[in-house]
């Protein structure tokens, strides 16, 4: 991926092109960032999910219905987990219990099961949300937890701290996309997400130097990832005030592009 011009210096320089490595969403507040000082934003996911092959995830030994309660932690765990599943000709038990980590996970789930409440429990956001419901049935049960290349830590130490009778089984896994078609392309502001983002951008261009390009990071796990390639953080959220990364956009706009 080119970046234009040499002086760093110059960090304020007129913004005219974005990058943002998310997929296009219908809905964003980055239209009107985009209609308000003329920019142009391009929309481009920089890592992407993958199925596990069912003829891989077999050489685990791990058979899904020889557990009696699975834990949720996003929409991707269930759609991997219920391919598995079909993939294996496994049809879990009616009694099999599900716990979500959030309500949506949990709605996203009748898709596949008749939905019970009883058989279903339903965090806010966390595995401690479910602590009251999981230490109920920890005597019982026996847990799988569907996950990524990238594990479920939090989830992890929360099983093993409460000595819970569990296995994880990695179905999908999060990989960097080809951006090899980018690779002439110059954007004056780059926006990250994810250390993956960074990953990725440097797994497509080793030779990524910074130069002109200004770089919009959120959360301190990206920044992190961004400042141990050495290159500079011109735009950041959350920051007091600033809680989001269209509204930290739009304040280093005010400035770069005062005169429009």
């Amino acid at each position: 991926m080119a970046a234009n011009g040499k002086a760093k210096a110059e960090i304020y320089k007129k913004v005219k092109t974005i990058l943002v490595s998310q997929p296009k969403p219908e809905r964003s507040p980055y239209y009107e960032l985009e209609k308000k000082y003329g920019l142009q934003i391009d929309w481009r996911p920089f890592i992407h999910v993958e199925g596990v092959d069912v003829k891989e995830f077999r050489k685990t030994r791990i058979r899904p219905d020889e557990y009696t309660a699975i834990i949720f932690t996003s929409k991707n765990s269930v759609d991997h987990f219920f391919r598995i599943c079909e993939d294996m000709r496994i049809k879990m038990s009616q009694d099999t219990k599900y716990f979500c980590l959030s309500e949506a996970i949990a709605n996203y789930l009748q898709k596949f099961i008749v939905y019970r409440k009883r058989k279903v429990f339903v965090g806010k956001r966390k595995i401690e949300d479910l602590r009251t419901s999981m230490m109920k049935h920890k005597d019982k049960e026996k847990f799988l937890l569907p996950c990524s290349n990238l594990g479920a830590k939090q989830v992890s130490n929360f099983l093993d701290e409460n000595g819970f009778d569990w296995q994880d089984a990695m179905m999908y896994q999060t990989v960097s996309s080809d951006l090899s078609d980018l690779s002439d392309v110059t954007y004056d502001v780059l926006v990250f997400f994810s250390p993956l983002g960074i990953k990725s951008l440097y797994e497509n261009f080793p030779d990524f130097t910074q130069n002109d390009t200004r770089m919009a990071i959120y959360g301190n796990s990206t920044s992190k990832a961004v400042e141990d390639h050495g290159l500079t953080i011109n735009i950041k959220a959350p920051m007091p005030e600033i809680p989001s990364m269209t509204m930290a956009l739009e304040k280093y706009l005010q400035v770069s592009n005062k005169d429009d």
